[in-house]
């Protein structure tokens, strides 16, 4: 007894590719939703650690700062 037998149509070529559309559409709905938000949270992200940076190259400077008094004798 085979799948044609139980009363099921067969599958064709265009109903796969029909169905394969329809998911493709949802999927780049879903896929651009996500990507505006993951773009802000690396813009974000990426702020921070500059800014990170520049406070601790600026704490470094500090430190390493040599200070040089002239007198005048």
């Amino acid at each position: 007894m085979s799948n044609l037998d139980l009363g099921r149509e067969a599958i064709s070529k265009e109903d796969i590719q029909a169905k394969f559309e329809d998911l493709k559409h949802s999927l780049d709905g879903t896929a651009e939703a996500a990507r505006t938000p993951a773009l802000a949270g690396g813009m974000l992200f990426f702020a921070v650690l500059v800014a990170l940076a520049f406070l601790l190259g600026r704490r470094r400077g500090r430190a390493g700062r040599t200070v040089v008094e002239v007198r005048r004798v």
